[in-house]
């Protein structure tokens, strides 16, 4: 089953590594006997679906820490093991969904309109004016 991220990009099965190992939680004695937490492994570095600037968008990143190359995520919140295979899915499509964004338009930066000066100036001396009013006029 393929992982598909958007329109233009789908990861292959073959490239996403799972591993499986017993969780905490809800379940009862259920919890004891059964691997229901999923852990989804995604390398990055080695992926042969993604192009060099995608790698590269990625690893710039700060939101994901990746841990050898690879994404790495863990869930635990269903008692089931398919649950959580599925919730583990959706959060990489997602995380790699945002990471994959292009980067913001940088701000152009501009001066300050000469009555936006004049209002910032005049709101300011108002300021003053009220503070004055309130101190208590003491006469020697």
């Amino acid at each position: 089953m393929n992982l598909r991220i958007n329109t233009k990009l789908e990861i292959p099965s073959n490239e996403i590594h799972w591993r499986f190992s017993r969780s905490s939680g809800a379940g009862g004695q259920n919890v004891n006997k059964t691997d229901s937490r999923a852990e989804i492994v995604f390398k990055v570095s080695e992926s042969k679906t993604l192009t060099p600037y995608q790698k590269h968008r990625i690893a710039i990143q700060d939101e994901v820490k990746l841990i050898n190359g690879s994404i790495c995520i863990a869930v635990q919140d269903q008692r089931t093991q398919y649950q959580n295979r599925q919730l583990a899915l959706s959060r990489l499509a997602s995380t790699l969904r945002e990471l994959l964004k292009p980067p913001p338009k940088k701000r152009r930066e501009t001066i300050p309109t000469r009555s936006s000066q004049r209002k910032r100036v005049e709101s300011k001396k108002k300021r003053g004016e009220i503070k004055r009013n309130r101190q208590a006029k003491i006469d020697y």
